[in-house]
């Protein structure tokens, strides 16, 4: 399941439901508006296998990798977010949830950084397009 935080704007889920890529977001969907930050770790542990897709940068944390979820932080503009959703679905290495599950994954312009369970130290990843 592709969870999109509250931030990511309308415009953005709308473009995603264009391509056919399935998501639910905070507010609509799922949960409710106004969820805190330190609400939706606790309510992503309810859900099956979600990646949640946030632009807050404070959910970029190694302590944040688990098992049942993975977390996608796009460190990419609000109007660019559809695009980087796109994008990263597509790559070999994590266009599967359970590709994805237990890390936690920074989307940038330049590729994406990623912080699996257990790891020491994060790895860098050019795009693959």
């Amino acid at each position: 399941m592709n969870v999109l935080d509250e931030n990511i704007l309308e415009s953005q889920r709308l473009s995603l439901l264009g391509w056919r890529i399935p998501v639910r977001q905070i507010g609509h969907e799922l949960g409710w508006k106004g969820m805190c930050d330190g609400e939706i770790i606790p309510f992503l542990l309810t859900l099956r296998r979600p990646t949640f897709f946030t632009r807050d940068l404070d959910f970029w944390s190694r302590q944040l990798c688990h098992a049942r979820y993975s977390l996608v932080i796009l460190a990419v503009g609000q109007y660019e977010a559809a695009h980087f959703i796109r994008r990263m679905l597509r790559q070999p290495g994590f266009n599967s949830q359970s590709k994805r599950m237990g890390q936690v994954i920074r989307v940038m312009h330049r590729g994406f950084v990623v912080w699996q369970r257990h790891a020491k130290h994060e790895v860098r990843h050019d795009w693959r397009d």
